[in-house]
This record gives structure tokens, sequence and C-alpha cells, in this order.
């Protein structure tokens, strides 16, 4: 009996690790997820590409994109439309990157804004996407197909010219509007620009600009289109510099491998500020949290203040000293299970993942998931795993909110 015991134990040990890793696995695949179309699409670079191949593959995509885009010149506004008889914001957008690559994208502006990579404007590429706020709200009300040096093609509802035209952020209206950069493809390691020839110069405040015949002069490098000359600025304390978030969230806790009781565990809660940045190269968004929780099954109250990192806003990875408060302990079978450790320089570590979010009073609302490893260990000679991963083991599903403070 005491082997039957023994062998069924060990097997549930085993299989506790490996769903425990599969967790790990699949969320730290989500925590380096890039932009939406790095694949999945005809002219995606093969996954053995080298990393010149796959730039110019994505260069290549772009510039089929702002090809078909341009051909929509003139064409009227119409709300809803998806045709030459007329288009919207978000119906031109969908109409140019359904014609050059036969792919489908969300059908509104905020569907739009949620499916791209937020990136701070001054690292726009040609072919990214530029999202304005034009109601006077808190919402993403219109779309533009950016083309460099601050220009960008659209479809206007109102103003002097109306349709597909182009537009430039030089002008106050628009850069003043202007809510943010989304990255449909992964940024391009070289600097490009669409050469534009052959059609009507349009004025875009600064320079004329030609609107027809887009070629990326066989994605060779160009001078430079990441700093356009914007009456944005360039200083800190403008979208072009790397974004200050601040965010609250609050989670419910599961049980999960504790035999009996109810399923709730207890919630846990967080107080976030988060500042993206470029200063190492590639972007990455570093965090600090106060994550005050309350655990059920163990009887305390826990205090972690953590640090996270990420390369976006919707995935990280945490860790930290934590606080607790009240005697670690967990009803079992055989009594109470005593557990020490609680309060360590290094008491939990995690991953969250947020792959989504509403535009939501001024900020981003978005569920999560988050997994954590939480120090507790107990002295006891006999073993009880169910116990003693519950007591280590947080799985939370919660909900947080995020605005961008400067």
């Amino acid at each position: 009996m005491f082997l039957q015991e023994t062998s069924r134990f060990c097997r549930y040990n085993i299989s506790m690790k490996y769903l425990f890793s599969a967790v790990l696995f699949f969320s730290v695949s989500w925590l380096f997820a890039s932009a939406p179309l790095e694949t999945g699409f005809a002219l995606a670079p093969r996954s053995s590409a080298s990393p010149q191949e796959r730039d110019l593959a994505f260069i290549e995509a772009r510039d089929k994109v702002i090809k078909a885009a341009v051909n929509y010149e003139n064409t009227p506004y119409r709300y809803g439309g998806v045709t030459r008889a007329g288009l919207d914001c978000s119906g031109f957008i969908f109409v140019s990157f359904r014609d050059a690559l036969g792919i489908s994208l969300p059908r509104t502006s905020t569907g739009l804004y949620t499916w791209t990579e937020k990136i701070p404007y001054d690292r726009a590429q040609p072919g990214d996407l530029l999202f304005f706020k034009t109601t006077g709200g808190s919402r993403i009300s219109h779309v533009g197909l950016y083309l460099g040096d601050g220009r960008f093609i659209h479809s206007a509802s109102a103003g002097p010219r109306t349709g597909v035209i182009y537009s430039s952020l030089n002008e106050l209206y628009w850069s003043r509007a202007l809510a943010g950069a989304g990255r449909a493809f992964p940024e391009a390691e070289q600097d490009f620009r669409p050469v534009l020839a052959s059609g009507s110069a349009v004025n875009t405040g600064s320079t004329a600009v030609d609107s027809r015949n887009v070629s990326i002069s066989e994605g060779l490098p160009q001078p430079s289109i990441t700093s356009p000359n914007s009456p944005l600025g360039t200083d800190s304390s403008s979208p072009n510099s790397g974004r200050l978030l601040l965010g609250v969230g609050i989670a419910p806790t599961w049980v999960g491998f504790l035999k009996g009781g109810d399923l709730f565990r207890g919630v846990a809660s967080q107080i976030r500020l988060g500042a993206e940045t470029y200063t190492l190269g590639p972007r990455m968004v570093f965090g600090l949290e106060v994550r005050p929780e309350y655990d059920g099954a163990l009887g305390v109250f826990r205090l972690p203040i953590t640090f996270s990192w990420g390369p976006n806003d919707k995935f990280s990875i945490f860790a930290g000293p934590v606080l607790s408060f009240g005697n670690a302990s967990i009803s079992t079978e055989n009594g109470d299970r005593i557990y020490s450790g609680g309060t360590s320089w290094l008491g939990s570590i995690g991953i969250t993942a947020a792959p989504f979010g509403f535009n939501v009073g001024g900020g981003e609302l978005s569920p999560y998931i988050e997994t954590a490893w939480q120090y507790y260990f107990s002295d006891n000679k006999t073993r009880n795993i169910n116990a003693d991963f519950s007591a280590g083991f947080r799985f939370s599903t919660g909900i947080r909110w995020t605005t961008q403070v400067r």
C-alpha cells in the first residue's frame, strides 16, 4: 500500500512539473511575440531566412502596402466603405493590406489600434499606422498609413478636402490629434524611404511630395526616416520619446492543486509604473510594481515589490522581494502544514501576459493572466505534493487599466 501511494504521488508530482513547465513555455513564447504580421502571409520570410533576407522581405511587404494605398488616391469618403466607390479611414487601411498581401485586418480604427504593436511616433517607419483622437475624447477615432517624414495617407471625412488624401504632422490639427503609432510588420533594421514619383505633387507643409509609383529602390538603405521634423518635437516630454505608463490591476487567484475547498484562493492587486525606452537599442519596457496580495489558502497577507521587464507592454517577466504577514499554513487531511520563508529578498518571480486591450477612460483596459512562484518551504518530514506545490505556485486571471502619463 505504501509503495502504491508513493508511486501515485511521484506520478502526480511529475505531471505537475510538466504542467507548470508547459505554462512557463507558452508564457515565454507569448512574451517574445512581435508585430502581428511577422508570419502568416505570402511575402513573410521563411523561418530559415537570414536577418538580411528577413529585413528585405518585410521592406518589400511595406512597399507593396504603400503602392496599394496610393492607388486609391482621390477615392471619396464613405462611412463603412471598402470599395473604390467610397472608403472610410479603416476601410482604406483594410483594402490597402488586402490588395497588397491578400490578408484581412480588423475593420475599425479601434480594432486596428488593438491589433498593432504600439510604438512611439519617432520609431514609425513607412507602412506603419498612425492613430488619432479626433472626436475630443479618449477613443481612437481615425487611422492613416505612414509614409515617412511626418507624411501619411488616409481617408478624411471632413475638412477642406475629403476622401483619400495626403496630410502631414506639420499640420497643427494632426499633430495635436496624434495618439500614437502602431506597427504591423517587424521593424526594419535598414533605414529606407519610399520614392514617390511621376504624380501630382502634394504640399505637406514643408516639401512637395509626389504621390504615385512608390518604390523602395530595390530594398537598398536610404536616408533615415525615423526622426521626422514635426511640431511634436524631440524632447523627453513628447510622444517621440519613450512613454511613461501608470497602471492598476486586480485579479482573483485560484487554488488549482489543493484537494477540496473552494476554487477561489484569494486576490492579487498591483500598482504599476512603467517606462518605455530605447536606450539599449531595441524597444524595452521596465516596470516597478507594488503588489498587495491576500492568500486565503496560506492565511497570509503578502506585499511583493517587483521589478519587471518586457519587449512591450503586453508581456513581462517580474521578480522582487516580498514581505509576508501572518503564519503561513495550509489545512490538510493530516492537520495544518506550516510553511516558512514568505519574507525573502527574492520572494516572488513570475510572468504576466496581457495580449490585448480596449480603450476605456483615457487608457487601455486589458485582461491578463499571471503565473508566479512564491518562496515558501515546509520543514515537515512528511511529503504532501499538493500542499507544497500550492504553497509556492500562484495562478491569477484579472484585469488592469493602464494610462500614459507622459
